[in-house]
């Protein structure tokens, strides 16, 4: 069973990280393709077509400058380590014990526009590249053609092994639209976390991404290898609600003080 993250806007490479191991990204090659391409973007043009500010335009341009094919413990850190935000809030991965980074590196996997595919200790330089951005690379429009496939057949490796694969989406639309259904041989089950806001259950942004990141970590704390165990999950108020659920569609609800 494989558990998919979308990655986050906000990155850190200041604060200290526990020394762990680290592998490479298997897309290594076409993430350097992507930054060739992205080398020919002034800020102005950079800005416009991400849709950014001017300071965070001038920032990348310098990332993308810098980018090198080889990658060190100066120049990169481990995704899993590099990510922050809410989702990566939620999952603590600098609190992870090895035994715990090794059963991530097996089943957890990130969704990249840039990398395609990262497992947790896979190193990455700093970057910012949406997947919905309509990046145009050689034959591709975007970054969804850009991929094509090829995020699908990364995860069919890397469930090759399970008699009955099942992929776990804890990602965003934007990012599981990289992963071609028809070429994935495997079962998809989304996860839903929802709050009793105004009368409705409701899907609350951020405390959504931040629940993903609760999930993957429950997850990788008690080796869940079976969708069935997910129905445990209680923390920050959620629990699984089968009433509002489906065979494809775990949904969890809590309710706020407010």
């Amino acid at each position: 069973m494989l558990f998919l993250l979308s990655p986050a806007k906000t990155l850190d490479y200041a604060s200290p990280i526990p020394d762990v191991p680290h592998t490479l990204p298997a897309f290594a090659a076409d993430a350097a393709r992507l930054i060739e391409v992205l080398r020919r973007y002034s800020p102005q043009q950079l800005a416009s077509l991400m849709e950014i500010s001017d300071p965070l335009a001038a920032l990348n341009v310098a990332r993308y400058q810098a980018w090198t094919p080889k990658f060190t413990g100066l120049n990169s850190r481990q995704a899993v380590l590099a990510f922050d935000g809410d989702v990566y809030d939620g999952l603590q991965a600098r609190r992870m014990g090895a035994g715990e980074l090794e059963w991530a590196q097996q089943h957890l996997r990130i969704l990249s526009g840039l990398y395609g595919v990262l497992r947790p200790l896979d190193r990455m330089q700093p970057y910012r590249l949406e997947m919905g951005t309509s990046l145009k690379v050689d034959a591709a429009s975007n970054l969804y053609q850009y991929w094509g496939s090829r995020i699908s057949a990364c995860l069919n490796e890397a469930l090759s092994a399970d008699k009955t694969p099942v992929v776990i989406n804890l990602a965003s639309q934007e990012y599981f639209k990289a992963v071609d259904r028809k070429a994935l041989k495997a079962r998809v089950i989304d996860c839903v976390f929802e709050e009793w806001k105004g009368g409705n259950w409701k899907i609350i942004s951020f405390s959504a991404k931040k629940a993903r990141g609760l999930m993957a970590r429950y997850a990788i704390s008690h080796r869940v290898e079976t969708p069935r165990k997910l129905e445990a999950f209680e923390l920050e108020g959620y629990r699984f609600d089968p009433a509002a659920s489906q065979p494809e569609r775990m949904v969890f609800r809590r309710r706020t003080a407010s």
